[in-house]
């Protein structure tokens, strides 16, 4: 226990693990408050996913969509952050194990997101590249600028279309929004920089396994991405399943292939198995199964959030949808009931919209009451994010770069920068 440093002030400890869109959200609802919070996170720093995709094409700086996990809770003596990862739960001494030990808590909440689900498929989780962390977005940077590099020394056609060619796969609003940014720097940027490729031999392939673009989202706007997504000259492929990805060539269940040495995977997630937990409480996608209070099913004083949670109601019998409106508003409700636990209040998901952008002056958004796309959805896309940004500092960084790009189509990010240990660069 003195490994963590952590007053003992006989206050009621709340253990929240995730600093994502839920745990942070509660851990700034509960300061000042009668409870002890410990927030426990393997990063130090919130990272706003919505906008991987733009550090992964270049658009945006990782640093823009990071924010330091102590600087927002300086001075708020009842939270304390350590940096540390949750491995286990002893839910009988209510206890957890972490990295660097044991650490007691009268109540723990759950909140470590979503991690990229491969469906078993081994040989695309071992050659495919997904994005799900800030790393994992500055790795795809490199891998794509790399790949322009290595094309300028091939000379065989065909190793050089397949260095140039990404394949994206999975209709969601994140294959969506990267596959429209990956085509407008091709259309529009790359050429500059590598005058001497010819960037007809560079292919943009979108590969869906149902019939239609976002599937969450209404058909309009479905039927919209795709057009914006044709015009940009992205090839899209609807009921296209893959089965097998081999670092050189995509292959589908039908037969067909696709030339391409870079495969990004957007197509699921899942939530991450934690021993202790029952398993009579893990849902679809090893999600925790939670009930309209937000507590674990079979576990007292444990909560889930967010996209780690599945809460099965008569409106969403699969559970919500996991995105950050969701995770956000369980914060919301968890906090008001710890604060007021006499008066308890059930969770009722108030869906405010959703929206994709698909490149410049294209976006879909989906309101309770209006559906639209085009310029002003952009708009609308732009100050939404912008607004949810943690950091005026970041807001101001983001829509610089925004404006610049917009008014140049250009970005000046389009740097290599790798890890480099024992004087040795890390492959990718």
């Amino acid at each position: 226990m003195e490994k963590f440093n952590i007053p003992d002030n006989k206050k009621e400890r709340i253990v929240i693990a995730g600093v994502g869109f839920a745990g942070l959200k509660l851990a700034r609802k509960l300061v000042g408050s009668k409870y002890q919070v410990v927030l426990l996170d393997k990063r130090n720093f919130h990272q706003f996913q919505p906008l991987f995709y733009q550090v992964a094409t270049a658009g945006l700086e990782p640093s823009s969509i990071s924010f330091p996990v102590r600087k927002l809770f300086q001075k708020k003596s009842n939270i304390h952050y350590r940096n540390t990862n949750l491995k286990s739960v002893d839910t009988e001494k209510k206890t957890i194990e972490t990295n660097f030990g044991t650490l007691k808590y009268d109540k723990l909440v759950l909140a470590m997101g979503a991690y990229t689900n491969f469906f078993g498929n081994k040989q695309i989780e071992n050659n495919g590249l997904s994005m799900k962390t800030t790393a994992e977005a500055i790795y795809l940077r490199n891998r794509i600028l790399q790949s322009f590099e290595q094309a300028m020394f091939e000379d065989d056609i065909t190793k050089k279309h397949q260095l140039l060619s990404i394949a994206i796969v999975g209709g969601g609003p994140t294959g969506v929004e990267l596959a429209g940014a990956i085509a407008e720097m091709r259309n529009h940027i790359l050429p500059k920089d590598y005058p001497e490729i010819d960037f007809s031999l560079m292919n943009v392939m979108l590969f869906e396994a149902s019939g239609r673009l976002l599937a969450s989202m209404s058909k309009n706007a479905g039927e919209r991405a795709l057009y914006f997504l044709r015009k940009l000259g992205v090839d899209v492929y609807l009921n296209s399943q893959i089965e097998g990805y081999d670092n050189e060539k995509v292959s589908l269940a039908g037969g067909k292939s696709f030339e391409t040495k870079n495969l990004i995977w957007t197509a699921g997630i899942q939530g991450r198995k934690i021993n202790g937990i029952n398993k009579n409480a893990i849902g679809a996608g090893n999600r925790i199964i939670v009930d309209q209070y937000h507590q674990v099913k079979a576990h007292k004083d444990i909560y889930a959030l967010g996209d780690l949670a599945i809460m099965i109601t008569e409106k969403y019998p699969k559970g919500h949808p996991q995105v950050a409106q969701v995770a956000i508003q369980q914060s919301l409700n968890l906090a008001k009931n710890l604060l007021n636990s006499k008066q308890a209040t059930q969770f009722e998901y108030k869906d405010k919209g959703s929206m994709a952008t698909i490149g410049r002056n294209m976006a879909v958004v989906d309101l309770p009451w209006w559906k639209f796309s085009g310029f002003f959805a952009w708009l609308v896309w732009i100050f939404v994010h912008l607004m949810a940004i943690v950091g005026v500092k970041n807001r101001l960084f983001i829509f610089i770069n925004w404006a610049s790009s917009y008014f140049s189509r250009d970005q000046s990010l389009r740097i290599l920068v790798k890890p480099i240990k024992n004087n040795l660069e890390k492959k990718g």
